[in-house]
């Protein structure tokens, strides 16, 4: 398969090293994946979560294991990406990660900085998020987002070279589109509770209603 300059892939499962079959676990009954299943999804690639027009195109990190091995953006149990979205008024009620797909509906994406999953966002280089940044950036100019929301400031800092920027609306643009930066959602992102990113999200579900 073809793979666009840009880096997204149009294909609706996820994606193997060679010689590797990437299987999603899930299903209606949304079982959780095994820990060999877990293990075997290191290096693993999803899907995008993306189309032209959205509102915000939220960027995560990368995919971690449990993504990897369900096909499913932010799925391990205690991120709290789907709450934050919920609790912002992105969605009028806390979606599970299985029906990332209904996102579009809401003028909403996913994509990541880096591809490949991992265990934890802290085995990523700095050179792959600087890759990330220009893939990234080519991605929001084809698919034209009106706002970029990147999950994770020092994921942004360092990508994008920004080594100050703070938390909220960020003074330069992604493409055309508005950049904002985010708090990790991650369980393992103590400096930030259930309610203060629900919070933070709503601040920028505020900003996209006001422009």
């Amino acid at each position: 398969m073809a793979v666009p300059a840009d880096g997204s892939r149009a294909t609706d499962r996820t994606r193997a090293p060679a010689g590797r079959t990437a299987v999603p676990v899930g299903g209606p009954e949304r079982r959780r994946p095994t820990r060999e299943e877990l293990a075997a999804a290191a290096e693993r690639t999803l899907p995008d979560v993306i189309g032209p027009g959205l509102t915000v195109l939220f960027v995560g990190i990368n995919p971690g294991l449990w993504s990897a091995a369900t096909g499913w953006h932010f799925a391990r149990p205690g991120n709290r990406f789907w709450p934050a979205l919920h609790r912002g008024g992105f969605t009028p009620r806390q979606l599970h990660p299985s029906e990332q797909d209904a996102l579009p509906g809401y003028g909403l994406g996913i994509t990541n900085m880096v591809a490949r999953a991992s265990a934890r966002a802290d085995e990523l280089t700095a050179a792959e998020l600087v890759e990330g940044a220009r893939i990234l950036t080519a991605k929001v100019r084809r698919h034209r987002p009106a706002w970029v929301a990147v999950v994770g400031v020092t994921a942004y800092r360092i990508g994008f070279g920004r080594p100050k920027a703070a938390f909220g609306p960020q003074p330069e643009l992604l493409g055309d589109a508005r950049l904002w930066v985010l708090p990790n959602p991650s369980g393992l992102n103590a400096h930030f509770t259930a309610e203060t990113l629900g919070a933070a999200f709503g601040e920028l579900r505020a900003a996209t209603a006001a422009r």
